[in-house]
């Protein structure tokens, strides 16, 4: 009897849990929370921002781009790019997490596509180009929404073939975070601290119809280049 009775009450709580965690008007709440949030960290602590020249005139320009960052370092994107000069949509999870996520995101200013398994990919690619055509431009966490870790997927480079957008990667760093029990240790940016913003185009070639070494070459190229900016950014920031 203590058994069943230990099994249903951890059935209740998970429902109970569940029901919470769907519930539009949590969700609300937290995405307002985590927005406020962010946004006050940002504005008041002093930032550094380096590299952004290229990446801004094309935005400026109505070019649409494609910009490219770590997951751990996803949710200070929208200070990343500037959105008092053009566009810009984030691909997000179609999950609970990546749906959050995304709407954090439109509180600060992006849009968002969200990338349902049961979605087809012409529909979603048609949907990227008719954006980017517009001059919007795509934002993603290249390891993202799982991992693992700093390990390039072969979507920023799918995204880049069949756009033929720039590419420009991106990253902060702060002199205090807070470091979230994720997957991929989530930081946060913490208030009345100093950091940095850093930018830098990805100068590699990618073909139409690239073969399958090809990708994973790009691949490997592209992590390469988001650590070579990541780490950047954290020395800049020890020195400030």
């Amino acid at each position: 009897m203590v058994f069943i009775y230990e099994h249903l009450k951890k059935v209740y709580v998970l429902s109970i849990r569940k029901k919470i965690a769907d519930s539009p008007r949590f969700n609300r709440a937290i995405e307002g929370l985590l927005a406020a949030y962010v946004r006050f960290a940002f504005y008041t602590s002093r930032w550094q921002r380096d590299g952004f020249e290229d990446m801004d005139g094309c935005v400026r320009r109505g070019e649409a781009v494609i910009f490219v960052l770590w997951h751990q370092r996803l949710i200070m994107a929208p200070f990343l790019f500037d959105t008092s000069l053009g566009r810009i949509c984030a691909l997000t999870s179609g999950a609970r997490a990546g749906r959050l996520a995304g709407q954090i995101l439109v509180r600060l200013g992006f849009e968002t596509i969200p990338m349902h398994s049961h979605t087809r990919h012409v529909a979603l690619s048609r949907e990227v180009l008719r954006r980017t055509k517009e001059g919007c431009s795509i934002g993603l966490a290249a390891d993202g929404p799982r991992g693992p870790a700093r390990v390039s997927s072969e979507v920023p480079i799918m995204w880049a073939r069949t756009t033929g957008c720039r590419v420009f990667t991106v990253s902060f760093a702060e002199r205090r975070v807070i470091k979230l029990p994720t997957w991929d240790k989530q930081m946060l940016p913490v208030p009345f601290s100093r950091g940095v913003l850093m930018c830098k185009e990805w100068h590699c070639e990618v073909p139409r119809k690239p073969s399958p070494e090809q990708v994973e070459a790009l691949q490997k190229n592209l992590s390469a280049a988001l650590d070579e900016i990541t780490d950047a950014a954290d020395t800049a920031v020890s020195k400030l």
